[in-house]
């Protein structure tokens, strides 16, 4: 898995297919891709022309999808994977995730896709699926040879120690919120001692959410001064800093752009170090801050409590 990819979330159906296109064209072999975020046709628009046009082969292109929170059940996970796929217009995944550790009722696709959180009517409604049936039917999505890998998404350690216990198939990787606001260093060094890879989302922390009217509580990340100062001493932007903070300690990074020139950008963060007094004092920002937590949709889905 590379450890600089682009992130599917929030980019716009109409442009993702040149999107993924010319990120493709610039360098960019992994894609981060969900169910729930409504372009993977689109998405797999671009990668069908760039296929075409003999820039990759399938074999040089990293796709990672996700499993929504309403097909938990063992006889909606390998159907709706076949549909992603399909949406995709390929034949497997390389890393398939459990998007949250949350079932939700079953919504047929036809009816509404995405499901997204509510249902018809604007509630939220928990389903009975426990996660030992949701791993089983990961694992057999590998066996049918549907995806290469699976893992897990926005889970914290005991749930993870608790899948070890029974899994087939180990978690290979595990994605979550991480930026300098959120740095979660228990959870990162759980996963290393047990060989579990981190992709870190979020990495720009509240400038990813203020399009959704989030964020606004916490000074910017990209211009606060000490990711400046840093930034100037190396002649990177901050983007760049903040991506080779996560890059520099083994975390792979999913950011997103429709900016060319920034998707371009946090491509080549990967092309300096950082000295351990700057890494220190970026982590040393930490304030606990989370930003993508279910609780603000339900007070039921408190899953970081």
């Amino acid at each position: 898995m590379p450890s600089v990819g682009f992130g599917l979330w929030k980019v716009d159906k109409e442009t993702c297919a040149d999107t993924v296109y010319n990120a493709i064209k610039a360098g960019y072999r992994l894609f981060d891709a969900a169910a729930d975020y409504g372009n993977e046709k689109q998405a797999g628009e671009g990668l069908r022309r760039a296929l075409q046009e003999g820039i990759v082969k399938r074999e040089d292109i990293f796709i990672t999808s996700k499993l929504w929170n309403t097909f938990h059940a063992q006889e909606h996970v390998k159907k709706v994977t076949r549909m992603q796929l399909e949406h995709w217009g390929i034949d497997y995944f390389d890393l398939f995730l459990i998007h949250f550790p949350i079932s939700l009722k079953y919504v047929d696709p036809n009816h509404r896709y995405p499901a997204e959180w509510m249902g018809d009517d604007g509630k939220v409604h928990l389903e009975k699926v426990p996660m030992h049936e949701t791993w089983k039917a990961m694992e057999e999505l590998v066996d049918d040879s549907l995806v290469k890998n699976i893992g897990l998404s926005n889970c914290q350690g005991s749930l993870i120690l608790d899948i070890l216990q029974y899994a087939k198939y180990e978690p290979q990787v595990l994605q979550i919120e991480l930026h300098p606001y959120l740095t979660q260093e228990p959870l990162v060094d759980l996963c290393k001692r047990w060989g579990i890879a981190v992709t870190a989302y979020s990495s720009f922390g509240p400038q990813s959410y203020l399009e959704l009217g989030m964020g606004k509580t916490a000074p910017s990340l990209l211009d606060h001064s000490i990711i400046g100062a840093i930034a100037s001493a190396h002649g990177k932007t901050p983007a760049q800093v903040l991506l080779r903070w996560a890059t520099q300690r083994g975390l792979a990074v999913i950011p997103k752009s429709n900016d060319h020139g920034r998707l371009v950008s946090n491509l080549q963060c990967d092309g300096f170090d950082l000295t351990e007094q700057e890494l220190a004092a970026i982590s040393g920002l930490n304030m606990n801050y989370r930003l993508n937590d279910p609780v603000n949709i339900e007070p039921l889905l408190s899953i970081f409590a």
